[in-house]
């Protein structure tokens, strides 16, 4: 960079712009555990001027302000609502004293992690007011760009946006809206309206930040290209698991730094890392870009199709139930839309039943996405086509009362197994800052289920008669804890699950090793597997979704085919099951894209069906 620096919107789109990382993040590292981290602009400013230097050195050429909770409303949860302008504008200080004639400093905002009115308490004035002190304070300290970061809704978005505006109209804005991990949303128009409206507001740049992985955030990128207005892109490095509280996240650097190639390669203009992305993911993805031109490889936006809905029965123990120990189960997870239209559930339901399925599986708002209640669809699939659902109830939208209320409702439908899940937080999905709930995990759950079928509810007040439910949970053999795992199946098998339904694994040896460790508990076993579609299905699974481990063999194999016809995948799942299925109960198929007769086609090359 020469002495006088280049205005920053001069340089968009000539070559990659790499951001600086989590601050979050690099304070955990090294012992520094206080929260919200921007006390640390004033209780500790060395540490976060070393953090910047050392992003400085790995590469990135735009610093962000260690300020994304830095507003009136979310300081006040700490009692620091009277220091806005302080925090802030120390910020801008600390990395304009890194950045020099060597980076940029980008003045963050995030939003005020408050639901509006008629929702939540917050008023659009309100919120108008927070951004423009936040604004003022980082303007003020000198930054030369402002960073609108991880909106998730369009509106607060825009109303930020004009507050900046208000204090200073010629700076460069970079917006970054939130988008849910799943495809569905991004299938629509939802993500090119959203950068025609913000493309009127003449920002800098748009993009997206956050909830996402890379590879999501890659599908994401090419869903906004609509416009000429350059792109960002900074995901998370993977999708967190929670481990006491705090967000884990594990992404290989390598890995996070090839999928941001093909984020610039797309479009991206500007990137990086949000959530988890150390020094070290910066580095990688700095090295990685140097040489990349942005848009080489341009996306072309394309749309997908969504799904369709109808109705079901009840008492006694469930069909389903009658059949354990008698035969082979099989069970096929379909894929639950968001919206009204289930029809196309009900299609595969009706499928899978008349090619001799015993039930299908029915997730419960899985990574936290907003889809039709399990109870609901189950009763609708169930009436409309007679097919066993497994209902997976998650312990995060609901208290206990809720719960219980729920399980009431669900046996009152003749909605009768229940997988019991603690869900995933709800950080990762639709709504990030809505609450996670979580009275009780999935032991709570089983226990309370179990208390139904023993006439009462978790106090011990008495239900007027005893349900029948099938108690049934989750395991994952290939739990990085092991130990963690059997000791919680042990506990959901003591508070009367029957019955678990695997993660996915592929490996005879993980499984073998889990039943022999697990031959005490007694419990029925149904074996997840998924049939992988290429080798970037592998990886997604296996860096970036909690729990989820694909072995290296599997990897190769896949990365040896490299095409994405999912024959390879298919002739894995065949293989594994025909060597498991003497040792387990059942199987649980889990097709990738609604390619339920990918299921079918393995059962019968495995004579099963």
């Amino acid at each position: 960079m020469s002495k006088t620096k280049v205005q920053f919107s001069d340089i968009v789109g000539v070559k990659p712009i790499v951001t600086s990382g989590s601050i979050e993040i690099e304070l955990q590292s090294r012992g520094y555990k206080d929260f919200p981290v921007e006390v640390y602009n004033l209780k500790n400013p060395v540490i976060i001027e070393h953090i910047y230097r050392d992003f400085l050195i790995a590469g990135a050429t735009l610093l962000l302000t260690n300020t994304f909770h830095a507003n009136r409303i979310t300081l006040e949860q700490a009692g620091l609502s009277d220091k806005v302008y302080e925090i802030n504008r120390k910020a801008v200080w600390i990395a304009r004293t890194v950045a020099l004639q060597n980076a940029y400093v980008g003045g963050v905002i995030g939003p005020t992690e408050k639901f509006f009115v008629p929702i939540g308490t917050l008023t659009e004035d309100e919120a108008l007011q927070v951004f423009i002190e936040q604004a003022v304070a980082l303007i003020d300290g000198g930054a030369e760009l402002i960073m609108l970061k991880s909106f998730i809704d369009i509106d607060e978005l825009e109303i930020a946006i004009k507050a900046v505006r208000s204090v200073h109209n010629d700076i460069p804005i970079i917006a970054l809206k939130t988008f849910p991990e799943d495809g569905s949303v991004l299938a629509t128009s939802y993500p090119s309206d959203i950068a025609y409206r913000l493309e009127k507001y003449g920002v800098l740049a748009i993009g997206s930040s956050g909830t996402v992985g890379p590879q999501r955030m890659c599908d994401i990128i090419r869903a906004l290209s609509v416009t000429s207005i350059p792109l960002c892109a900074l995901p998370e490095i993977a999708i967190p698991t929670l481990v006491d509280g705090r967000a884990v996240y594990n992404a290989e650097v390598d890995y996070v730094a090839s999928v941001a190639v093909s984020l610039v390669q797309g479009g991206a203009c500007i990137i990086g890392a949000d959530g988890g992305a150390s020094v070290q993911h910066i580095k990688a993805i700095s090295d990685a870009v140097t040489n990349q031109i942005p848009g080489s490889s341009k996306y072309i936006p394309k749309l997908i199709k969504e799904v369709n809905t109808l109705a079901i029965d009840s008492d006694k123990v469930s069909s389903f139930a009658e059949k354990i120990g008698k035969k082979f189960l099989t069970t096929v997870e379909v894929e639950i839309p968001r919206g009204l239209d289930i029809s196309n559930v009900i299609q595969a339901a009706s499928y899978l039943k008349e090619q001799g399925i015993d039930a299908i599986n029915v997730f419960d708002g899985a990574r936290a996405r907003v889809r039709i209640n399990p109870i609901a669809a189950s009763y609708m699939i169930s009436s409309a086509t007679g097919m066993e659902c497994i209902t997976h109830i998650a312990c995060r939208d609901r208290n206990m009362v809720g719960l219980q209320s729920d399980l009431i409702g669900a046996y009152a439908l003749g909605v009768k197994n229940i997988l019991a899940v603690t869900g995933d937080p709800t950080s990762i999905g639709d709504y990030p800052f809505a609450t996670s709930v979580y009275d009780v995990d999935s032991i709570g759950l089983v226990r309370a289920v179990n208390r139904m079928n023993h006439g009462m509810d978790l106090m011990g007040n008495p239900l007027g008669r005893s349900t029948r439910f099938l108690i049934t949970c989750a395991a994952n053999p290939a739990a990085d804890d092991i130990e963690r795992e059997i000791k919680r199946l042990e506990k959901k098998a003591q508070e009367g699950a029957t019955m678990y339904f695997t993660q996915p694994i592929f490996d005879i040896k993980t499984l073998e090793y889990f039943l022999d460790a697990t031959k005490h508990l007694s419990m029925q076993c149904i074996l997840g597997i998924i049939p992988l579609r290429s080798i970037k299905h592998a990886e997604f699974l296996h860096y970036e979704v909690p729990g989820m481990v694909v072995p290296d063999w599997v990897r190769k194999k896949l990365k040896d085919v490299n095409t994405d016809s999912g024959i390879e995948g298919m002739n894995i799942a065949i293989e594994f099951l025909k060597q498991a299925k003497g040792l387990v109960q059942g199987v649980y198929i889990m097709p990738p894209a609604k390619k339920y007769d990918m299921a079918i086609n393995i059962l019968h090359a495995a004579d099963i069906l």
